[in-house]
């Protein structure tokens, strides 16, 4: 399984489609409120969104969605990152309810090579979201620094800390 890019490996306009999706959960959306401490009765108040909201029922927390669609985007993008620079816009477009299935693709839109150290570049890419309707719900756009294949030999390789197995005596 891949699991990122070298700077190299990446080329300007190509779009990686993230898979698989994520089914959207009661559970998932109320354990991550209460992980970030965001009690809004939108979220976790059904009675109070059922009465009170144009949706007439609970939203899914914005910033989950966002975090999931980064997670997704780990093994095309970011699994090799040095460091993720910049978020430099996050946009909610539509909401995501409970039941929903989340789907995203990240396209290319530049590439530079690092000013500072020539082992490392820049990618500056744009993640969507949709829901399994095709409806667009969330976008972000983001600069990675990710190594050159330099950087990875001169490392170890693929794994350098990955341990081997040892032989077991019989």
């Amino acid at each position: 399984m891949q699991f990122g890019r070298t700077y190299e490996e990446f080329e300007v306009g190509a779009t990686y489609k993230h898979w698989p999706g994520k089914t959207v959960t009661e559970y998932d959306d109320h354990l991550f409120c209460l992980l970030t401490m965001n009690h809004h009765p939108l979220h976790m108040d059904t009675n109070y969104a059922g009465k009170t909201t144009d949706f007439g029922k609970n939203v899914v927390v914005g910033n989950y969605i966002y975090s999931l669609l980064l997670g997704m985007s780990v093994p095309d993008i970011s699994g090799k990152a040095i460091a993720n620079l910049e978020i430099e816009s996050l946009k909610h477009v539509a909401p995501t309810f409970h039941g929903d299935t989340i789907y995203g693709q990240t396209t290319v839109l530049d590439k530079w090579p690092s000013k500072s150290k020539n082992d490392r570049g820049i990618v500056y890419v744009e993640t969507k979201g949709y829901k399994q309707d095709g409806t667009l719900v969330c976008v972000f756009r983001r600069k990675v620094m990710v190594p050159t294949e330099t950087y990875i030999k001169e490392r170890g390789g693929e794994q350098p800390g990955r341990p081997e197995l040892k032989q077991q005596e019989k």
